[in-house]
């Protein structure tokens, strides 16, 4: 999922198993700030293995790089659903990085890569506990639409119907 330069400060790789227990530091602390527990057992069980989950399905998992100390501040993936279809997950960053442009990149990044990987449509599942969240996806494109179910954390499905690159 190559796109846009990361903002200053910051690169981003894909990410491999061993960066899961980091990965879910980053996913478990966002959602802990926000009145949401994790599910590692269901929901965020993906996090266990990145590879199997994303990459051997036809998907990508990323992860932000602070350059300065060279840790993960921020993930977002790509978990192929139906044909053509791709779902946006686990797309959280630590709160001291947030506000510098690096969730509209990783969502711009996301996008991107969707595209390349020839999926038409993204879906994903949030919450009205994330409203910054919500107004970013908003901002995009994504409109409300009716899922066949959805995470118990969660209360809202969007959809963005992606136009070729």
């Amino acid at each position: 999922m190559n796109s846009a330069t990361p903002p200053p400060g910051y690169a981003i790789r894909a990410a491999k198993n061993a960066d899961a227990e980091a990965v879910r530091d980053v996913v478990f602390t966002a959602l802990r700030e926000h009145g949401l527990e994790p599910s590692p057992e269901d929901t965020d069980a993906d996090l266990r293995d990145i590879e199997r989950h994303y990459d051997a399905r036809g998907g990508r998992f990323d992860v932000l790089i602070e350059n300065a100390s060279g840790k993960i501040v921020g993930s977002v993936g790509l978990h192929p659903d139906e044909p053509g279809t791709v779902e946006l997950r686990k797309m959280y960053l630590r709160t001291e990085h947030r506000g510098r442009g690096c969730g509209r990149f990783l969502l711009d990044h996301a996008l991107a890569g969707a595209r390349r990987l020839g999926f038409r449509r993204v879906i994903l599942e949030t919450t009205s506990k994330l409203p910054k969240a919500l107004a970013l996806y908003r901002a995009c494109g994504f409109q409300p639409y009716g899922a066949k179910h959805c995470a118990p954390r969660c209360d809202q499905t969007l959809e963005l119907l992606l136009t070729p690159p």
